[in-house]
């Protein structure tokens, strides 16, 4: 695929947007790579997203990111999804293709990689509790499933959605209640996919889900993972990690989709890490 030119533009999407990075992330992987970037964060809620998104695809938009609220909602707008993105139920990445868009979903590419590579942990036969049962959720229980997780249980203060996200995901996956995380016994991986943080809230942790090698881990970052974050050092976790690495690898996906050439990652993860 060719470099864009230089009045191609790309943007991020959601409600908060003025904290997000990814302007400065995909900044970073152009100035890495030679690539002429024009890319904006657009604030818009569920209501206004379709009339913004129409009106940035007429003004040259060839890309966008997709974040909270919105993920769901961008999977109705394409005309086209990717296989991971059908799954998921949910859209982080936007693709002009002619006149409409394809969707496609990098966050649990980006998750898995940032797990593996940043912090040494291999989902395959281990057993994962996630968190919530929204977009992101969505797309980090397949792609648990697909690494061959030996146990996913999903807890989410709804309990009919965990449900229906284990119901398709197959054998590997159960839900459970929020208040019933006491009995479920220790986890390798206990990952926060609620939005919950976001709002300063977070679930209690019992200490019988953890033990020293148990890592725990936001998708989000930022104040908004601090929550979590401070949950699981109360329950006694000592591996604790937010989703920054996450946001870059999932970034790094998009960039590939958007330009053909994925970027190193780990200069501006470092960057970013410094602040």
């Amino acid at each position: 695929m060719p470099a864009p030119s230089a009045a191609a533009r790309y943007a991020v999407f959601g409600q908060p947007i003025a904290h997000s990075l990814s302007p400065r992330i995909h900044a970073a992987f152009g100035a890495r790579l030679g690539i002429a970037i024009d890319y904006r964060a657009i604030e818009a809620g569920a209501g206004e997203f379709p009339a913004r998104l129409a009106a940035f695809a007429r003004d040259g938009g060839r890309g966008a990111n997709v974040t909270l609220p919105l993920k769901q909602d961008a999977l109705a707008l394409c005309a086209a999804l990717s296989d991971r993105a059908r799954r998921a139920g949910s859209v982080n990445t936007l693709i002009r293709a002619g006149e409409s868009w394809h969707g496609d979903s990098t966050d649990g590419a980006g998750l898995l990689r940032d797990l593996r590579d940043r912090h040494g942990f291999e989902p395959r036969d281990r057993r994962v509790l996630l968190l919530g049962a929204g977009g992101a959720a969505r797309a980090a229980a397949f792609a648990f499933a697909d690494a061959g997780a030996r146990e996913l249980v999903i807890a989410n203060r709804t309990h009919a959605r965990a449900a229906g996200l284990a119901q398709a995901i197959g054998a590997v996956a159960s839900a459970t209640a929020l208040d019933a995380l006491e009995a479920l016994g220790r986890f390798d991986l206990v990952v926060n996919a609620s939005a919950a943080g976001h709002a300063g809230a977070s679930t209690a942790l019992p200490r019988t889900l953890l033990d020293a090698h148990t890592l725990c881990y936001d998708l989000s970052y930022g104040k908004a993972a601090q929550p979590f974050l401070d949950a699981a050092r109360e329950a006694g976790a000592r591996r604790v990690s937010d989703g920054l690495g996450m946001l870059v690898e999932q970034a790094a996906e998009s960039f590939a989709a958007w330009h053909g050439e994925r970027p190193d990652t780990e200069p501006v993860h470092a960057a970013l890490r410094e602040g």
